[in-house]
């Protein structure tokens, strides 16, 4: 299958809900006024873009009609997905990284999907030619450890951990050494995913972050942070407090396929000036793939 028809069967839950009512829209209102932007405002809200990213988009399609005079709805329709565009930002994003070594700290909360993002992170850069290492560094549970071991077997990359219990930022020092050790081009490190108490969070994190600057400091680092797209809006709070505890670098949403809340990926460019990297469309190993704004509005927005 090729790339794009991929992404259009992942996003499909998405493509039906938002495309099929702004289609409504824009179908039965031929002119251009106040009632067309009050019925798309309603049906942005509805499909998870939310109500301060929905204001932003309507004001700017208010804007473009008046500066091009536009006078049809079928105009008003490409205005609004150029403008969407335009929002999201061009060119594909990805997690290849910029220079080698390189060491990802992988964060989230349980339940998102992390550990099975970090496999599948980990198949994207081998076959991308680089070489691997993951670690085991949410030590609070033992599936976590397990889970990521089998993701490590599945991909033939080396996993290090400790038992459950240990200290992660031990877990992460003797990952760096080993890294080092094989010449590994990209560390992947698991973290714990806890946010319910935010001080403890922010203590692990740092001390990890301490443990890379002083064992690792030529390495190129990322924190990214995968966010679980079914949740929508709430993905969206749940990303702005995990980015006021750590220097989040970029975001890895999962689950796209398995929802029709993909509208949150419009909320996320807008609202947290942190770039989407990779998208979930599937629960295959080579599902995560990199993302594409303009792809992304083109598979969901007619």
């Amino acid at each position: 299958m090729e790339w794009f028809d991929k992404l259009k069967k992942g996003l499909s839950k998405t493509k039906d809900d938002i495309s099929g009512k702004i289609e409504q829209v824009f179908t039965f209102n031929k002119e251009i006024n106040d009632e067309l932007f009050d019925e798309l405002e309603e049906v942005m809200i509805l499909s998870d873009i939310g109500a301060i990213t929905t204001e932003t988009i309507i004001d700017r399609l208010k804007e473009k009609i008046k500066a091009e005079k536009l006078t049809s709805s079928e105009e008003a329709k490409k205005a609004l997905q150029d403008i969407i565009v335009e929002m999201m930002g061009k060119g594909t994003q990805n997690i290849k990284p910029e220079k080698l070594p390189a060491v990802y700290l992988v964060v989230g909360v349980n339940g998102v999907g992390k550990t099975t993002s970090i496999g599948k992170m980990a198949y994207y850069l081998k076959n991308n030619g680089y070489s691997v290492m993951l670690a085991a560094g949410d030590t609070f549970r033992a599936a976590a450890i397990d889970q990521l071991e089998v993701w490590g077997n599945r991909c033939h990359v080396d996993v290090v951990k400790h038992t459950e219990g240990s200290d992660p930022a031990a877990v992460i020092y003797d990952a760096i050494q080993s890294a080092k050790a094989k010449n590994i081009d990209v560390l992947i490190c698991d973290t714990a995913g806890r946010l319910h108490n935010k001080k403890n969070l922010m203590e692990e994190l740092k001390k990890i972050n301490k443990v890379i600057e002083r064992e690792y400091s030529d390495a190129y680092k990322q924190t990214l942070l995968v966010m679980d797209a079914t949740t929508g809006q709430n993905a969206l709070s749940q990303a702005k407090e995990f980015i006021e505890v750590s220097d989040v670098n970029g975001l890895i949403l999962t689950k796209l396929d398995g929802t029709a809340k993909g509208g949150v990926v419009v909320a996320i460019a807008n609202e947290l000036n942190v770039p989407v990297k990779m998208i979930g469309i599937g629960e295959g190993i080579d599902d995560l793939q990199e993302f594409n704004p303009e792809a992304f509005v083109k598979a969901i927005i007619n």
